[in-house]
């Protein structure tokens, strides 16, 4: 709900502590969130131990963090549909796997820019 309260530190904690709750329901509740969470646990350090120079770390590290963010608008978006309508229905399952199609494009990110910027030093 739109409010017209000032932002301070209270509401930055709030949004903080809820931002927490959602981590810990993906986690719980998402397979895939968990294994794409481990992958970025070993992903990040070492996209930061490898990277020459601060760009090819954020891009090696920016690909793992955004497949996580994807997962959890995927997961978002298949819980409220599982919620509205439990029956199948076409526009649902297009929902779903469009949010789906989403995460594959990152993943497969993840792979062309770690390919990119480290098959040449191995070649």
């Amino acid at each position: 709900m739109a409010t017209d309260q000032p932002r301070g530190p209270r509401q930055i904690w709030a949004a903080f502590l809820w931002s927490m709750k959602g981590f810990r329901a993906a986690f719980r509740h998402e397979a895939s969130f968990r294994l794409e969470v481990y992958l970025a646990v070993v992903a990040v350090p070492l996209g930061l131990w490898l990277g020459n120079g601060p760009v090819e770390k954020i891009l090696l590290i920016l690909a793992p963090a955004l497949v996580l963010s994807a997962e959890l608008l995927n997961s978002a978006i298949e819980a409220v549909v599982d919620k509205v309508s439990p029956e199948f229905h076409e526009l649902a399952g297009r929902a779903k796997d469009m949010g789906s199609a989403a995460v594959f494009v990152l993943l497969m990110l993840v792979v062309v820019s770690w390919a990119l910027i480290l098959i040449p030093r191995f070649l």
